[in-house]
């Protein structure tokens, strides 16, 4: 493709910059850019733990195009691997389900261990011959993509060049090392998707800053106000904001959640919301968390997948209902502004807008990390010419 987008000009200091032009919200041609340069080299959120919770449980997903089998094999491992057969690439798994015994091919019956090994392939060799000279089932094992499994979050690097998950991540890791520790899946209520027409890359800007509270989100800035917030800035990491002022769910009866063992006190009334990069957005409070993975579905289809945890494995029910409806509402406050946004991008003279010095430096802070992915992008390409 022709690069022609000017992303220099988003890279400048904050007060100097402009956001990413039009076509990095619209154009299918920079969208499959951005997926190789910053979805696909980087470690991306791909699902959660929760849902393989079972030996052999193993969910079919799409990423990007791709066909992938989240399972968890029979050590209790969570694995993704290309969901195509070796032999000629028809699709393994259709439908989540339970493996029984090993992962068969719907096609010719060759069949997988859930570790990916090739472990039979009937009549390969000829009619009851299942085994042929020229076919080395060690070397036909399932294609495995690079997973890493962090506060349950399934994170894939699909180039499989990525630093280790540790050291890619490891100021996150370290301040939120206090929830780095058994969390429990709310379960079915604690589970919802959101489909937003809109560019994933809207709602990691419109999550990591706190500055549209006040006119969005008027519940939850009755009681944590804009001035009540924090920036949470990483260059190259992550951005986001935090509050002073937490507020725990009760019940009629005043109960509340059970708190995570061993934290901080700061976290006695302190949250914080981070968009770890690319596609991962996260919340820490004292008594639960949540996950949104971003799922993008072309340049301007986007589905949220949100789930919710806690720090026992029961936990009252209806307060989880309520919890989760509390959120769900919060949540799609935000669905008019990023899909405003969208359409805002088809006006042609729009140059990617400007940032508040003082109140979008978490938003600066994403673009200018797409923007040096896709530099570093555009000049490996370059190079290789």
């Amino acid at each position: 493709m022709d690069h022609a987008t000017n992303i220099d000009v988003v890279r400048r200091p904050i007060h100097e910059a402009n956001g990413l032009p039009n076509a990095h919200y619209i154009d299918p041609s920079v969208f499959d850019e951005e997926k190789h340069a910053v979805l696909f080299s980087q470690w991306a959120g791909f699902g959660v733990g929760a849902e393989v919770p079972e030996i052999s449980d193993a969910v079919p997903q799409t990423f990007l195009g791709i066909p992938l089998l989240m399972l968890r094999d029979k050590s209790g491992k969570v694995r993704v691997f290309q969901n195509t057969c070796r032999h000629r690439g028809m699709i393994l798994v259709e439908e989540p389900r339970k493996i029984e015994g090993a992962i068969r091919c719907p096609y010719h019956s060759w069949c997988y261990s859930t570790e990916g090994r090739l472990i039979s392939t009937p009549h390969v060799g000829g009619p009851g011959q299942n085994t042929h000279d020229g076919i080395d089932r060690t070397l036909l094992g399932l294609i495995e993509i690079r997973s890493y499994v962090w506060m349950d979050i399934v994170w894939i690097n699909i180039s499989g060049d990525a630093p280790e998950f540790v050291d890619a991540n490891a100021e996150l890791v370290a301040q939120w090392a206090d929830f780095d520790k058994p969390l429990f899946h709310g379960g079915e209520n604690s589970t919802f998707q959101l489909a937003l027409d809109c560019n994933w890359k809207l709602a990691v800007e419109n999550y990591c800053e706190s500055y549209h509270l006040p006119w969005i989100h008027p519940g939850l800035n009755s009681y944590s106000r804009l001035e009540d917030h924090y920036h949470i800035e990483v260059p190259e990491k992550y951005s986001g904001q935090g509050t002073w002022v937490y507020r725990q769910l009760k019940d009629d009866a005043g109960n509340t959640f059970p708190d995570f063992a061993d934290i901080d006190e700061k976290w006695d009334t302190a949250a914080e919301y981070i968009s770890v990069f690319p596609n991962v957005l996260m919340g820490v409070h004292r008594d639960h968390t949540f996950a949104i993975i971003l799922t993008p579905e072309g340049p301007e289809k986007t589905v949220e997948n949100i789930h919710l945890y806690y720090a026992e494995p029961k936990t009252d029910a209806n307060l989880r209902a309520k919890n989760t409806e509390q959120w769900k509402l919060i949540f799609n406050e935000d669905i008019f502004v990023v899909e405003g946004m969208q359409r805002g991008r088809h006006a042609p003279q729009f140059d990617g807008g400007r940032f508040s010095p003082a109140m979008d430096g978490p938003t600066h802070l994403f673009h200018d990390w797409v923007a040096s992915k896709l530099q570093t992008h555009r000049n490996t390409k370059m190079a290789a010419k």
